[in-house]
């Protein structure tokens, strides 16, 4: 028997705000434990949110980049439950309005280009963190991270196996920070994926009963995860059981799925209107001075590269697919007049450097000045590829100039 693969992902993005969605605590990352809270984090009796504009603005942004319908008139709810690192009780969020609906991203998979429609994408704020490895026998709280914004961006269940769904997060991820609304650092949770899995008979039009895997931050972990729950699922129907609706972590060590808890419904968390904060209105005037002032986005970056620079389209996609590797290429090819020298170094060398040390490239020793006059000194026949190449491996492993 043959079956088919339904997955929908929500994506988890924290906004690059410098304080928090309903408070002024600070975003910042890594500072001690319970040194970035606030009142309003905190859940105290009499105190109020106020809604942060700002990060509406970089919501809006998302919207506009993706063709999706903006809410110039959105609304917060109350979805209730009980966690300790959830003070409040309930976390404030988008369930009836949110600010943007129905919008699309383009990915590329192996079969080609394939567009995946987006449901909706809602504010709301994250929890703080339990420390379970701090205190023997105890959990502690650390609610830092409580109240700190976050975009949640839903797919339709339109995604067919575990390498498109990873294809999809990696869109998803490029375009947040080439809109320069969310870092994408996933190894401190700045993006954080839950992803829906189902399976059904090959053509059948109904679909089976979903799983949910929790708060995956790897492109690994999300193929590993999902390959897995594919087969735990084939494997439970074929043996003559049912796939239990439920919620499911991820144990990437064993590499294996593992229940947490039965998968809730809308109605077990009493949604209802948040009776602390008004409807935040987003006027004709602010909806657009945000378009106009919308970046150049990668697909618009691929395609200049191509058509006014001359690049080979192997080599636009590549510079253009991480955002701190066109600010590279940019600004370096500002510093010599081969601007093709400085793109055919990028893809190649630089980019097996980069892939060796499994870093960004703003996370190196090379800067743009350098990587342009390298660049230059080849042009002018100063020094021969051969050697430049030394020079590179110099300026890399011990941040050494040029000259």
């Amino acid at each position: 028997m043959s079956w088919e693969t339904v997955i929908g992902l929500e994506i988890h993005a924290q906004l690059s705000t410098k304080s928090k969605l309903f408070s002024g605590g600070s975003t910042e990352f890594g500072a001690e434990s319970n040194t970035h809270v606030d009142l309003v984090d905190m859940g105290l009796p009499g105190v109020l949110p106020v809604a942060n504009k700002e990060a509406f603005y970089k919501a809006i942004r998302f919207g506009l980049a993706t063709g999706a319908e903006i809410n110039q008139v959105s609304s917060f709810d109350r979805k209730n439950y009980f966690y300790p690192d959830l003070p409040k009780g309930y976390q404030i969020t988008q369930m009836t309005k949110p600010i943007v609906e129905k919008g699309s991203i383009k990915v590329s998979t192996d079969d080609g280009e394939k567009i995946i429609n987006i449901t909706r994408a809602h504010l709301e704020e994250d929890a703080g963190k339990s420390i379970h490895d701090l205190f023997e026998g105890e959990t502690g709280v650390d609610l830092n991270r409580a109240g700190t914004p976050l975009l949640e961006i839903v797919s339709e269940p339109e995604i067919s196996s575990a390498k498109e769904a990873v294809a999809y997060f990696k869109a998803v991820k490029q375009l947040v920070t080439f809109l320069d609304i969310c870092d994408g650092n996933m190894a401190q949770g700045s993006m954080r994926c839950d992803v829906n899995v189902s399976i059904k008979k090959s053509g059948d039009k109904k679909l089976g009963t979903r799983a949910e895997l929790k708060n995956i931050n790897s492109f690994k972990f999300i193929e590993k995860a999902i390959n897995y729950e594919i087969e735990r699922q084939i494997r439970v129907i074929e043996n003559g059981g049912s796939v239990v609706q439920e919620t499911r972590l991820y144990d990437s060590e064993k590499n294996e799925t593992r229940s947490m808890r039965s998968k809730e419904e809308a109605n077990d968390y009493r949604y209802f209107p948040c009776p602390d904060l008004l409807p935040v209105v987003i006027s004709d005037k602010e909806l657009k001075e945000i378009k106009d002032n919308l970046p150049e986005l990668p697909e618009e970056k691929e395609h200049r590269y191509i058509s006014e620079i001359g690049l080979e389209e192997s080599e636009a996609k590549i510079i253009s697919s991480s955002k701190t590797m066109a600010n590279m290429f940019e600004e370096a090819s500002r510093k010599t007049d081969d601007t093709k020298s400085v793109a055919k170094w990028l893809v190649g060398d630089v980019s097996a450097l980069l892939n060796k040390d499994n870093i960004e490239i703003d996370e190196s020793n090379l800067s743009p000045e350098n990587f342009g006059m390298l660049i230059e000194r080849i042009t002018d026949s100063t020094i021969s590829g051969k050697i430049a190449k030394s020079v590179l491996e110099e300026i890399w492993d011990n941040g050494s100039d040029v000259d």
